[in-house]
């Protein structure tokens, strides 16, 4: 059994970025861009007005009031820039092109119209309203640099880049497999005696994706080794990593391990010396990687936080240290003492520091969902009053 920063450390070291595809930008957004990201073109391409109003020529504001003649209209989208004769205005709407002559727009409610004549009666203000050619990115400019997560802002600029295809990090392809005799797809448990809903697996499915993954399959599966067998074979053929719930403690009918001993399970680490969550472990086999978690969903859902979520993300190219971003926050409650083993509390933002859950067993289940922070414990620490300071993850 290792301490919990020692399993980290080996999870991270294997949580290096799978190789690159091409994909369309209607599938780009939440993968990680694999090279630098340049503009095709210049943003934009020719000056247009920022509003709606009349372009003019400086020269022929000098006097005022000044009455111009309406020569042109230019509407957003045209591609043809008509020049501006001395002595007259072209109507321009918001985002169109300005005649190459004119140097300012006048905003529409800052002048009267006569029939084809605009009256300017009062001296403009600074602002030109124009945004110059080329002003926003020119042609060739980084907009994106490789690694950036493709989040709805980026999303934009992939869009701008005026680019139809980009090249991403593939995201993991992951299969779940849910151990255990008791479990039954939600909305049957209460029709058949002694079982109960299958909730760890379709929450570490959620987490999957949450954390840059793609979940392949997910299944659940009895406790018959033969069974076992075959489901570890064929998600070991589909997977990058494997993901098996329960199973993973002492008991005669705990198969998660040995389910994968026939294709050369090579153990990484077997148990951790953490609370919830000692019996995780992870491993290879066939080339792919494995990783246990408890079948509690508590404990489930503590060590998928803490070792699913950053090997997903390092697998996807994000940055796995990212997600392990402790901070520290003030109670508002007491705490126990810590046992023998680090712990990792479940605790709730509250009036503007956290607080333990009341529930803490690894079978809880309505106060997981209340948890948005893990609360770290070293081994043996002693009960903390509320004020005192403590590390925390979001969760």
């Amino acid at each position: 059994m290792i301490d919990f920063e020692s399993a980290l450390a080996l999870v991270l070291a294997e949580a290096r970025p799978l190789e690159r595809e091409t994909v369309r930008i209607e599938s780009a957004a939440g993968r990680v861009l694999a090279e630098d990201l340049g503009a095709r073109g210049d943003a934009p391409r020719t000056a247009v007005s920022t509003m709606d109003g009349y372009a003019v020529r400086e020269a022929d504001l000098a006097s005022l009031p000044a009455r111009l003649p309406l020569a042109s209209v230019a509407f957003p989208g045209r591609s043809d820039r008509p020049d501006l004769p001395p002595g007259t205005c072209a109507r321009v709407f918001t985002g169109a092109p300005l005649p190459d002559s004119a140097d300012r727009v006048v905003p529409q409610e800052d002048v009267s119209r006569d029939g084809d004549e605009v009256l300017f009666a009062s001296a403009p203000g600074q602002a030109r309203f124009i945004r110059a050619a080329g002003s926003d990115f020119r042609a060739g400019e980084t907009l994106l640099a490789a690694g950036t997560v493709l989040g709805y802002r980026a999303m934009v600029a992939v869009a701008a880049a005026d680019t139809n295809s980009l090249p991403v990090i593939r995201r993991p392809r992951v299969v779940v497999l849910g151990t255990g005799d008791e479990l039954v797809e939600p909305g049957q448990a209460l029709e058949i005696p002694g079982s109960v809903p299958d909730s760890v697996t379709r929450a570490i499915a959620a987490l999957v994706g949450a954390s840059g993954g793609e979940v392949f399959a997910r299944h659940r599966l009895g406790d018959a080794p033969a069974a076992l067998e075959g489901a570890a074979r064929q998600a070991l053929d589909d997977a990058d990593l494997v993901v098996v719930t329960g199973g993973a403690s002492v008991g005669e009918r705990d198969f998660a391990r040995a389910m994968f001993e026939p294709f050369g399970l090579d153990l990484i680490f077997s148990k951790v010396a953490i609370k919830p969550g000692k019996p995780v472990w992870f491993g290879r086999a066939c080339g792919r990687l494995v990783l246990g978690l408890p079948g509690n969903p508590g404990s489930a859902m503590v060590t998928g936080r803490l070792f699913l979520a950053p090997l997903i993300a390092g697998l996807a190219g994000r940055d796995p240290a990212a997600l392990m971003d402790w901070q520290n926050a003030t109670l508002t409650a007491p705490l126990p003492a810590c046992g023998d083993r680090e712990t990792f509390e479940r605790g709730r933002r509250v009036d503007g520091g956290v607080a333990i859950l009341d529930a803490r067993e690894s079978g809880d289940q309505k106060a997981l969902a209340a948890a948005d922070v893990l609360i770290r414990r070293r081994p043996g620490a002693p009960g903390l009053e509320a004020g005192q300071t403590v590390s925390v993850l979001a969760f």
